[in-house]
């Protein structure tokens, strides 16, 4: 929602494709459709799954796309470990959908998809570097971002076309998934539930303010010197302290938060760090926003979204 809303303010038209499935609420989906829908501006909604390939390739035919951003995708690393076949639909096959529309289309888009931090798995040299090996994922949703770069490395191969992946590091904002850590945390502080903090507390995580994720993403389709493949971290370059955050957020949300320390979740990692320097290198982006500044603008939103 927020790319294309920027997308937008730059008089760009944007075709949005979503399924509105129901892993978290269907309704704050479509309350950000309402908001692209109502922005200045032109775009379109389209209604599909990209599991849906004749739709899809329909859609494509239509609407002949400059660019394709894909961030549709199966997230969540505990949930691919109870539900791993809905990883297998969404992430490959999906993901080759987009794919094969795009290679089929005249001229080729070029396509820029997420990737994830995830990939690196238990990697303890820090901050991870692109250069890194990325072949020992801990979790079936970091198996399908890595075999997502894999396909995508072999579609620029074989047909010419232009595919960057971007590997987010913990994004957050307003509108935020529900599933997500900051969420999870504010539900607990707001119902006077403890906060579950993993191994002990003891965990550090790169936050990338939605706004610095988007002004990346928007250099990255701008740019037309960037290779016909490659692979680009893109975080805040700050690795912070899990306690830190929590204690940030409560104080936004005027909060003590009660806090429940339990141990490391299976697929869970215990750091990570974004080198940006690829990035910075090749488009020029530099994450502005610190978990101080943006910590509180999610609170804001949270609350208001909430009725609290």
């Amino acid at each position: 929602m927020h790319a294309a809303l920027e997308f937008m303010r730059r008089g760009w038209s944007v075709t949005g494709i979503d399924n509105f499935c129901d892993y978290y609420s269907p309704e704050l989906k479509r309350s950000r459709m309402r908001n692209l829908i109502d922005a200045p501006g032109n775009f379109t909604m389209k209604e599909i799954d990209i599991c849906d390939l004749r739709n899809l390739k329909n859609v494509f035919h239509e609407v002949k796309p400059d660019v394709v951003l894909n961030l549709a995708a199966q997230p969540g690393v505990r949930y691919s470990i109870t539900h791993p076949f809905v990883y297998q639909k969404t992430n490959i096959e999906g993901f080759l959908n987009i794919l094969e529309c795009c290679r089929n289309s005249s001229p080729k888009p070029k396509l820029v998809y997420a990737s994830s931090s995830s990939v690196y798995g238990g990697n303890k040299k820090m901050p991870f570097e692109e250069s890194d090996s990325v072949d020992s994922p801990v979790s079936l949703y970091a198996a399908t971002k890595k075999a997502n770069e894999l396909m995508a490395h072999t579609y620029s191969h074989l047909y010419d076309m232009q595919t960057i992946g971007l590997r987010f590091f913990t994004v957050y904002g307003s509108w935020y998934r529900p599933d997500m850590a900051l969420t999870l945390f504010a539900d607990a502080m707001t119902h006077g539930y403890k906060v579950k903090a993993f191994n002990n507390g003891d965990m550090l995580r790169d936050f990338t303010y939605v706004d610095d994720i988007v002004a990346g993403i928007v250099r990255v389709v701008e740019s037309k010197t960037l290779p016909k493949y490659d692979i680009y971290n893109i975080g805040n370059h700050r690795c912070e302290k899990l306690l830190d955050v929590i204690n940030i957020l409560a104080d936004s949300l005027g909060v003590k938060p009660d806090i429940e320390y339990l141990p490391m979740q299976s697929g869970d990692v215990y750091a990570t760090y974004a080198s940006i320097d690829k990035l910075r290198n090749a488009v020029g982006y530099e994450p502005k926003t610190t978990i101080k500044e943006g910590i509180p603008v999610f609170a804001k939103w949270y609350k208001e979204y909430h009725g609290l």
